[in-house]
């Protein structure tokens, strides 16, 4: 029993900082091989041709957002797209607004579902209605970089094989430690994690906030899911599972907005658990075959993340009895080897410094956050432990049924501001006010 014991503690521990520094060594290679020859953020090289391009922007209730993000998408580099709003029964002004913009702008086309279909219908919804080759989806509270579409655009130009390109979120929400520390996260967990998996040739995710597809790779697969929490998690296996890649675009730049309030965070954290637990279970089969042995390893590390979090819950529960009862001597166990709380604490400033150092190339003056994110990726990982304890016996429970939309936190509406933190373009200066765009499931 004791060495069981001690078998648990050690992997409770230890497999978080080796994940850490595989990102760690991940993100460094693939700044070093592919992000730092090519200059940072300046402009796009000539594309061989200029394709149309729909801007897909799905919305519910975002009577808040909808006239910034529109005006942004207005004043793209790329000369020829189209934009598609879907007001997704939206019981704000949100359709109204829009009656109003498509009036303002061309390029802007608004389809009205009547009743709340969800994220994943209104995209599908858009995706059929429009002539474009490619779509870029974005949420509808991102502000996208002008020069996004062409760095993604290249991914598909340089490889008919790619079927998505997910870009990289930046957070807008910094008037909280809580969102400041999502900066941090953003850069040195999520920014670290999708550099190492586009080295490795496959990805957990596209980000649903930033990502291109090619058409005919979505109607190839039956385009997204409408009964998954995480249609962006789904649509990512979907594709993978059928022979299509997916890159990551680090210059393909997106502002958004982010919780900043624990409850906002808890529920954002368990629906993305809930979502990818689900995604787990449906592609099981189609992954653990000879034909998809690249995904074996996404789909062990997801797998294993959830083994983790419930070793961690018994170890903390072991922890609690040996302080409030008598314990036999088989029970009792340090939680962690001597030295290790300095280990954990390099570790995570090793790994804000690397995903900063990186992504300050994008998003600048970001080590003036490095004190209030140091400890996140310690945080993070006890975040994951909650929502993966609680999401899969609900998962395993309960029905799958319509992904439909839900309006969480988006930060504090009072100063949504980058505080001269950010690299925001100017059209991003100014920051809207708020709720997310979520897709939850009713019960």
């Amino acid at each position: 029993m004791k060495n069981a014991m001690d078998l648990i503690s050690n992997f409770v521990f230890y497999y978080p900082l080796l994940m850490a520094y595989l990102w760690m060594v991940g993100g460094l290679l693939h700044y070093l091989l592919v992000e730092r020859k090519d200059g940072g953020n300046a402009a796009v090289a000539p594309l061989s041709s200029y394709p149309k391009v729909s801007v897909v922007v799905p919305c519910y209730n975002e009577a808040d957002n909808v006239r910034e993000v529109i005006a942004c998408l207005d004043t793209l580099s790329y000369p020829n797209y189209d934009i598609i709003a879907i007001n997704d029964g939206s019981r704000d002004e949100t359709g109204a607004i829009l009656n109003e913009l498509v009036n303002l702008y061309p390029k802007l086309v608004v389809v009205h579902q009547h009743q709340n279909e969800g994220k994943a219908i209104g995209l599908t919804t858009a995706a059929m209605l429009s002539d474009a080759e490619y779509l870029m989806c974005i949420d509808g509270d991102s502000l996208l970089d002008k020069e996004a579409i062409g760095w993604m655009l290249r991914h598909f130009q340089h490889d008919a094989s790619v079927g998505a390109v997910t870009g990289n979120p930046r957070i807008r929400t910094r008037s909280t430690l809580l969102g400041r520390m999502q900066v941090g996260e953003f850069s040195s967990i999520v920014g670290l994690i999708k550099r190492t998996q586009h080295m490795y040739g496959r990805m957990l995710t596209v980000s649903g906030v930033v990502s291109m597809f090619r058409k005919r790779a979505l109607q190839e697969v039956g385009y997204w899911s409408s009964d998954m929490l995480t249609e962006d998690i789904d649509i990512s296996w979907k594709l993978q599972v059928s022979g299509w890649l997916i890159h990551f675009e680090s210059r393909a730049l997106s502002w958004i907005l982010m919780p900043e309030t624990f409850r906002g965070l808890y529920r954002q954290r368990l629906r993305w658990a809930r979502g990818g637990i689900q995604v787990l279970f449906k592609y099981a089969g189609e992954v653990l075959t000879r034909r998809n042995l690249m995904m074996w390893p996404i789909f062990a590390e997801y797998a294993v993340s959830i083994v983790w979090a419930y070793c961690m819950l018994f170890t903390l529960a072991i922890l609690a009895c040996n302080l409030l009862f008598p314990m036999p001597d088989a029970w009792r166990f340090g939680f962690v080897p001597r030295g290790t709380g300095v280990l954990l604490f390099l570790t995570c400033c090793l790994q804000i410094l690397i995903g900063c150092l990186i992504d300050r190339r994008y998003d600048s003056n970001l080590m003036r956050y490095f004190a209030d994110t140091v400890w996140y990726p310690a945080a993070f990982w006890a975040i994951s432990m909650i929502a993966s304890v609680i999401a899969f016996p609900s998962v395993l429970l309960q029905r799958r049924k319509r992904a439909r939309w839900i309006s969480p936190d988006r930060g504090i509406r009072a100063s949504h501001v980058l505080d001269g933190g950010g690299a925001a373009p100017e059209r991003a200066a100014h920051t809207p006010h708020g709720d997310a765009l979520e897709a939850e499931r009713h019960s």
